[in-house]
């Protein structure tokens, strides 16, 4: 049995979801079909999720929303007409949306998450639409149905265990079934979101609760690539990588999945198939729990930006019991989460994201870590990005730091910071962000080119 998931791209059009239902109908094994809510069409285009976002804050407001819902429920419309659909399922849908707007308000968050997460719902329904109108044994199933239930943190849910046996009584029902993503119902029976791109989130949870043989994860791309293709022109496809790498590249920078998206088929050690819509004979990438390290130390490369740096210096450092809680609690104090902590037996680094630290507080924050720790040097750097280069093959091959620091070395690029997990699979660098895209193109050049791989 296959769960596959199909991104807000791959819905965004009658041609589209015809391309959907080709691939669906191909293949006997592929039983449960996850949606995301209508995607771009176009560059300039805005998502489905977005419009209902807007319309759920005008409502709100007390302000008028007809031009919002005649942009959404036409979204579905022209969709609907691409196929040759009745008009049923286009009554159906804005009856509800109609119905979910003039719901009650006196819980602000609860209302907003029930209208962003109608985009995958009606989705779901129409896409069932279709399928059925095709000759497929389909049907729509809700997560309330289904049994998915979630803790009560919106836009940041997450799964609860007692959800996973009653989903795996999806196995029982007959035919396809299409099933909305990115939400799921906290146990007062209030919808509650996943964080973005949680349909992902969604995939993962219903193919470990089905015990699925396959996640099947259909996207705009052929595969994973070894770093940014807007970086490098015809990057590297990734034939196979863990999930230990996918994780590590998720939080690095790549945009393929969301870093939470995996773990629930992780831990029920289930494969997972990144595949192309527009292309499904394409191989894809496979992320699985262990593959041989046939391609070179490093899978691939990411980055980010963003970050920022506060030094933090004092002779014997390494001798005071306690230092590093104290800098953790004086941070805590102000709210600030920490990205990563590299140290020396004198000084230590935190990371953190700059959106989190303004001058005022930049000010505040030093003064107090130089007074309270009795600190020689404190100092914070700004504009930093971070570069993540990640391969379980790290482990076994000597001098790959010694590579990476010579390939930035020689496109005179100055290393800030570098770090290194226990893990031995990810080895991040510190630079700073005008040099960011160099020193992704001088890392890919060096690990990733014909002649030195």
């Amino acid at each position: 049995m296959k769960v596959v998931k199909f991104g807000g791209s791959s819905l965004a059009s009658g041609e589209q979801v015809e391309k959907v239902y080709q691939i669906v109908s191909s293949d006997s094994e592929r039983k449960i079909v996850v949606v995301s809510a209508p995607g771009k069409r176009f560059a300039d285009d805005e998502k489905v999720t977005d419009l209902l976002i807007s319309c759920a804050d005008r409502c709100l407001k007390g302000e008028d929303t007809h031009d919002l819902i005649d942009t959404i429920v036409g979204r579905y419309q022209s969709i609907a007409e691409e196929l040759h659909l009745a008009d049923t399922i286009i009554i159906k849908i804005k009856d509800d949306l109609l119905s979910l707007l003039a719901s009650d308000k006196t819980n602000p968050s609860a209302f907003i998450e029930a209208v962003k997460a109608s985009g995958e719902d009606n989705n779901a329904k129409l896409v069932a639409a279709c399928f059925k109108h095709k000759g497929l044994n389909a049907h729509y199933v809700s997560p309330k149905e289904a049994g998915l239930l979630v803790s009560n943190e919106p836009g940041n849910a997450q799964v609860l265990p007692e959800s996973y046996e009653r989903l795996y009584a999806l196995r029982d029902q007959p035919g396809v079934i299409v099933f909305p993503g990115f939400f799921g119902y906290n146990i007062d029976g209030d919808v509650v979101t996943f964080s973005r791109s949680g349909s992902d989130i969604t995939g993962s949870i219903l193919a470990n609760g089905v015990k699925a043989d396959l996640y099947e994860n259909f996207t705009d791309v052929d595969a994973v690539y070894a770093v940014n293709p807007h970086l490098v022109s015809h990057p590297r496809e990734i034939r196979e990588l863990t999930y230990r790498e996918m994780r590590e590249l998720s939080y690095g920078g790549f945009s393929v999945f969301h870093d939470e998206a995996l773990i629930p088929a992780f831990r029920a050690g289930i494969p997972v198939n990144v595949k192309n819509t527009n292309n499904p004979e394409a191989p894809g990438t496979r992320i699985v729990s262990e593959r041989k390290n046939t391609n070179g130390p490093v899978v691939g490369i990411a980055s980010d930006d963003g970050f920022c740096s506060i030094y933090i210096s004092k002779y014997l450092m390494n001798k005071e019991i306690g230092f590093g809680r104290k800098v953790l609690c004086i941070l805590e104090d102000y709210g600030l989460s920490f990205e990563h902590i590299p140290s020396g037996i004198d000084d230590m680094t935190v990371i953190i994201r700059q959106s989190q630290i303004d001058e005022t507080l930049e000010k505040e924050l030093t003064a107090r870590l130089i007074e309270e720790l009795h600190a020689d040097e404190v100092h914070v750097e700004h504009d930093l990005a971070l570069i993540m280069m990640v391969g379980e093959g790290m482990r076994q091959k000597v001098g790959t730091n010694a590579r990476a620091s010579m390939a930035l070395a020689n496109a005179h690029i100055n290393i800030e910071m570098i770090n290194q997990g226990s893990s031995e699979t990810s080895m991040m660098f510190g630079v700073k962000e005008a040099v960011e895209d160099r020193a992704v193109q001088a890392l890919y050049e060096e690990f990733f080119s014909t002649a030195k791989v």
